[in-house]
């Protein structure tokens, strides 16, 4: 029988395992988000300063913050209430943030088209009705705005998916399994006491129709990768060149 739950659900686990999970993100985030996710947003936001920008699905506000550091006019929202207390705990007074509590399903206390860029970034998994989603970001967004947002890549990291190893121990391959099998999944966290985080699994096809569906144009796919400069300063992400761990999709109104 297919598991499923809604985003209440999800939600609750998120106000559980806020302080845990942001415990060890410094100004830039965690690692991956340092190494991989955010060279690679903001090469395909480009310049924002001045910029109407939606942080959909903020956390602890790290992105937000980095976003109004470069200028630019920040909306962030999330649906966790223990991330926008963190959130609002590690950002300063004078910076150019709005907090606002928001479930990226459905935000229809902000008006349409009202900003340049949104970033939504690794949210759209974290949600049961990501066509929902897809269709406010579309509401939101100015006539030739950009939307940018990142997922685990759902080819690679699937339900059952991991390492394969030797009888040393050893990392040998990457494992794929039941890539098809879509629903909501515990996620990998060693969190303690609690029920874990979840996340929705949807094959690559099923977003890539949802995007259609909700009117956007697909402008670029970014599959992230550690650098040369990454690889001298974390060898050990050289793994990370077996496969890709996230996707990030530029979409266009």
């Amino acid at each position: 029988m297919k598991r499923t739950f809604s985003t209440d659900e999800a939600i609750k686990r998120w106000n559980l395992h806020a302080e845990s999970f942001t415990a060890r993100y410094t100004k830039y985030g965690d690692k991956s988000r340092i190494v991989a996710l955010n060279p690679t947003i903001f090469s395909l936001m480009g310049e924002v300063n001045g910029k109407q920008v939606l942080d959909a699905g903020c956390g602890e506000g790290y992105l937000s913050r980095l976003l109004a550091d470069k200028g630019a006019e920040v909306t962030a929202v999330d649906y966790s209430d223990k991330m926008l207390e963190i959130a609002d705990e590690r950002t300063p007074s004078e910076a150019r943030i709005h907090y606002y509590y928001g479930n990226c399903e459905n935000l229809d206390f902000l008006e349409g088209e009202q900003f340049d860029m949104i970033v939504s970034n690794m949210v759209i998994l974290d949600l049961e009705d990501y066509q929902s989603a897809l269709r406010e970001m579309y509401r939101l967004l100015k006539p030739g705005g950009t939307f940018i947002f990142s997922i685990l890549h759902p080819c690679f990291i699937t339900p059952n998916s991991g390492w394969i190893r030797n009888d040393q121990g050893e990392k040998s391959s990457w494992k794929v399994d039941r890539y098809f099998h879509e629903g909501v999944y515990d996620q990998r966290f060693p969190f303690g006491t609690g029920d874990p985080i979840v996340w929705y699994h949807r094959t690559l096809t099923s977003y890539f129709k949802a995007i259609l569906r909700a009117g956007f144009i697909v402008e670029d796919l970014v599959e992230p990768k550690p650098s040369k400069e990454i690889l001298r300063k974390y060898p050990e992400l050289k793994e990370d060149l077996n496969c890709a761990d996230f996707v990030v999709f530029k979409l266009g109104k």
